[in-house]
């Protein structure tokens, strides 16, 4: 009773410590400028216990201003290049005129160094109690919508979120941050009254009561009112492109559309929505709710979202269905639970997965994650066509967990990466609420939820109400859910350590090999037919429990999979029969399945220019997640040797839930290739790699320390008898990279020691992406011997000017040992860098090197390089060369054109074509990074 009381008195705090504001705004349209003019008045009700000596603004339109805000640096962290490069008046900003008090005084006002924050100084503090009244003169330059979806359309039509100056809360601080594309403005529950005039061939959509309307010859006057409302959304549109479905809970109006499916299947699908919505939470608070397209774009259903429109792997509505519901229960948990959506979004996103799964449960109940696909003769015989529409989001999650990318989930959403914010982390938290149904009982869950919801509508709120809601409703221990589960990146995994045969019963030691304490449930498996379940408490390192051994020819943890496990294929442990896993043999690569120890075949395509074309089997065990144990097989054959060739790994990745070090991979790989006509060599390496970053998993920051043994055996070549064909080569490595669109930076410190000669180098990579878009590359490339007993004018192991040896067999040369010829042309920016074809072309003594581009237009870059070569019998040489360099995909599709150098103008040469240099990648696992990087 004195906990619950103490609860209740933390409750009545919280709301205390909440600011009231009451909003009035007087907006005019301008669409010759695409700019609103707005006079605002905000009053400011200080209900907390604490004097405010300054007031916080949040002007996020203002955060579009320029390329340093911290909206512009996240555009940027995200590889979005569109920001940078627009032009001025497309990107927005705030004009703000004037500040003054109820007097007309002006008030002390400034902005912060992030533009989108206003900090205003009262002339006296505004104590407990008292209200402060501010009146605002600005206007706002709206940007283009292709950054954020809102703002200004090429069509002239407008959709505005952030399009006004904001009240920041008082909760008993200032939670005041800048806009980041996060889509987390905070704002207490308040009330709107909004007079907007716009030209009268426009129309106004909102969630807002329309009071009245007034319309003369040129324009249209709108009162909108709101009470309680913690957004403002508005759509203005020259053709209305909204339409109003009425159900008995709630008016919706939305754009969302489908025109596969007719308006009275459309209607039942709203209606349905609503009504489960109503179910499981509650009554809306309001009478009306907006979804709009433009929202949904922004957070869409993944999966589905990718699939082109002539592609209806699921029946019809299902899409729209989906769609709808993702947009309602979204709408309807945020306008009504006033949480801290930086701080606190995962609740938000956890309630609102959780629906969505228990909506498909009740409606779609057989739907599977790849629809009528998984009936189609090529997919059906793979794991992916078994999966139920809800295993996704497990499956998306562990898709981050097994990178060593998860975050927990109470990470502030600007810190979080942006396959964490749009999917991982919602998911994980949806899924975690089904975790703790199958362990508390599902009513247990679901009646809590619509109890929380029920009781805290439209109430300034933290999480840890919720968690009291559900401890009420309880007498099983659930705070695991919220100090591991939650407030943790720590993943789960179980394993059955020991099982022991007694008379009539097992004794099982089940064993958590995570740093957490969590419960999990025990099968006793007979074929596929459940014998019995089991809930184990909460385990923190291992649990004993005795079990009935009759019929059970199987323990399984987690059968059911209601548990987001890391790894699920330690869970299984035989009492009859050989192996815990039977083999399983599938052709081309598949999603996991736990059940089995799973071998895929797949064939593969390389090129080189002395096997042609190599086709053979992939023989592996990687699925679709990434695994800490990975084996590659692959025999091929040469179509031009007509010579069995490839190569196979071993490889094992050790990942960390460490700060600094969180990584470490061991292996060892072989491969068997040719080298040049008739020529090969073998190839093995042993090797470690040591991964280490910040704990900020945003910052692009990383280390690598990289050690292996790299022996090579080669035919002999009948042109070189004196060459020695075999060597063995040890390389330490260590790499510092931080690449980002603005600033790019990559050093590498390498060294290397054999029988016949050492080695250190190093390489220094930086780019810069100026405020104008001039982009300036610069390289620096310096190596020495540090001994050298090879042979005299043996250059195999020798610095290169141009075009690497690649001695240890590192580069994707497609004619390696091609010394005219189109092949011979292919250019790999290593060691030297240069582009024309000098001479000499090595330096077995000592080289540096300095290579920079800056554009001239768009992709079309001047570079130029310059040198020094020493070798022991010529002595020190300056070499340079100049040119146009073509970035069609940077790193990946790019021509050289040389222009002058130490041969000259190199144009007006003889065989010109044979001087032009092309980088060309076409390896899918390196392009596939240009899309990842995006993401991760």
């Amino acid at each position: 009773m004195l906990k619950k009381l103490f609860l209740f008195i933390c409750f009545l705090f919280v709301v205390s410590m909440s600011a009231q504001y009451d909003i009035s705004i007087d907006a005019a349209l301008i669409p010759e400028t695409k700019s609103i003019q707005i006079n605002q008045q905000i009053v400011f009700e200080n209900n907390s216990n604490t004097a405010w000596n300054e007031v916080y603004l949040n002007d996020w339109a203002n955060s579009f201003s320029n390329k340093t805000t911290p909206l512009a640096k996240r555009f940027a962290e995200n590889y979005n290049s569109s920001f940078h490069f627009e032009k001025k008046e497309d990107r927005g900003r705030t004009d703000l005129h004037s500040i003054t008090d109820t007097t007309n005084n002006s008030v002390v006002w400034n902005r912060n160094e992030a533009a989108d924050i206003i900090k205003i100084t009262p002339k006296n503090p505004v104590m407990p109690g008292e209200t402060y009244t501010i009146n605002l003169m600005y206007s706002v330059k709206l940007p283009s919508t292709k950054f954020t979806r809102f703002g200004v359309t090429a069509n002239n039509d407008y959709k505005l979120k952030y399009w006004y100056i904001s009240p920041a809360v008082f909760d008993e601080d200032w939670q005041v941050y800048s806009n980041k594309n996060t889509d987390d403005l905070f704002l207490t529950p308040s009330s709107f009254s909004i007079n907007f005039k716009i030209p009268q061939e426009y129309t106004l959509t909102s969630d807002f009561n329309v009071v009245s309307e007034t319309i003369s010859e040129k324009q249209k006057s709108i009162l909108l009112q709101g009470k309680q409302r913690n957004q403002a959304t508005i759509y203005i549109e020259k053709q209305n492109s909204f339409e109003t479905i009425e159900t008995d809970k709630l008016t919706l109006v939305t754009n969302l559309k489908d025109e596969k499916i007719s308006p009275q299947i459309t209607a039942l699908s709203i209606d349905r929505i609503v009504h489960f919505l109503d179910n499981k939470l509650g009554e809306y608070p309001f009478k009306k709710m907006v979804i709009s397209e433009v929202e949904y774009r922004n957070s869409p259903v993944y999966g589905l979202n990718q699939l082109p429109d002539f592609i209806s792997p699921f029946p019809a509505g299902f899409e729209y269905d989906m769609e709808q519901l993702k947009s309602i229960t979204r709408k309807y948990i945020e306008s009504s639970i006033s949480l801290n959506p930086r701080k606190d979004s995962w609740l938000i996103g956890a309630l609102q997965i959780h629906l969505m799964m228990k909506y498909v449960d009740t409606y779609y109940p057989k739907m599977k994650i790849l629809g009528s696909l998984s009936n189609f003769w090529v997919i059906r015989w793979a794991h992916a066509a078994d999966l139920e529409f809800n295993d996704q989001y497990p499956l998306l999650y562990q898709n981050v967990a097994r990178n060593n990318l998860q975050q927990a989930l109470t990470t502030s959403r600007d810190s979080l990466l942006k396959f964490n914010k749009n999917i991982a982390n919602d998911y994980y938290g949806g899924y975690g609420l089904r975790y703790l149904s199958d362990y508390l009982g599902k009513e247990t869950v679901s009646e809590s939820i619509k109890e929380f919801y029920s009781e805290n509508k439209l109430k300034p709120i933290k999480p840890v109400v919720f968690e009291e809601t559900l401890q009420k409703n309880t007498n099983l221990p659930i705070n695991w859910f919220f100090t591991d589960y939650i407030d943790s990146r720590t993943t789960i995994d179980f394993r059955i350590k020991k099982v022991e045969k007694l008379k009539d019963s097992l004794k099982v030691t089940v064993k958590n090999t995570r740093k957490n304490s969590m419960p999990v449930s025990l099968y006793g498996i007979n074929k596929d037919s459940v014998v019995f379940k089991n809930w184990l408490l909460p385990i923190d390192s291992t649990a004993t429990v005795t079990v009935p051994k009759k019929d059970v020819r199987k323990l399984v943890l987690n059968y059911e999979k209601t548990i987001p496990e890391y790894n699920q294929r330690n869970n299984y442990k035989a009492v009859k029969g050989l192996f815990n896993r039977p083999f399983q043999f599938r052709l081309f690569q598949d999603v996991g399945d736990s059940r089995y120890n799973q071998v895929f075949f797949m064939p593969e395509f390389q090129y080189n220019l002395y096997d042609g074309f190599v086709v053979g089997p992939k023989v592996y065990n990687k699925t679709a997640l990434a695994k800490g144990f990975h084996y590659k097989l692959t025999p091929q054959i040469g179509l031009k040797s007509n010579t069995i060739i490839g190569s196979g790994s071993l490889v094992y990745t050790q990942n960390l839930d460490k700060e600094s070090l969180y990584s470490m991979r061991y292996g060892f790989s072989g491969s068997y290739f040719s080298y040049d006509r008739d020529l090969f060599y073998r190839r093995y390496t042993p090797f470690m790699t040591f991964a280490f970053r910040n704990s900020d998993l945003r910052d692009n920051e990383k280390q690598f320390i990289n050690l292996r043994s790299v022996n090579v055996i080669r035919d002999e070549n009948p042109n070189d008898p004196d060459q020695e064909p075999n060597y063995s080569v040890f390389n330490l490595q260590y790499v510092y990279s931080n690449p980002n669109l603005i600033n790019y930076f990559k050093g590498v410190v390498d060294y290397e020691i054999s029988s016949k000669f050492s080695k250190i180098s190093t390489t220094f990579e930086y780019r810069k992406l100026f405020l104008n878009n001039r982009q300036l590359n610069v390289r620096f490339f310096a190596g020495a011997f540090l001994f050298n007993d090879t042979r005299e004018n043996e250059d195999f192991f020798s610095f290169a000017l141009d075009r690497p040896t690649d001695y240890l067999f590192d580069y994707n040369y497609y004619g390696r040992s091609e010394q005219s010829g189109l092949f011979s042309q292919q250019l790999i920016v290593a060691e030297g860098g240069f582009k024309s074809q000098l001479k000499p072309k090595f330096a077995n003594s000592w080289m540096t090197t300095l290579n920079a581009s800056t554009n001239i237009w768009k992709w079309i870059y001047a570079y130029g390089d310059a040198g020094l070569i020493h070798n022991t019998d010529r002595g020190t040489q300056a070499v340079f060369d100049t040119g146009i360099r073509l970035s069609l995909v940077a790193d990946y599709f790019e021509l050289y054109f040389p222009l002058y150098s130490n041969l000259g103008w190199e144009p007006g040469l003889e065989n010109y074509d044979q001087r032009i240099r092309f980088i060309v990648t076409l390896d899918l696992r390196t392009l596939l990074g240009l899309f990842t990087r995006k993401w991760y």
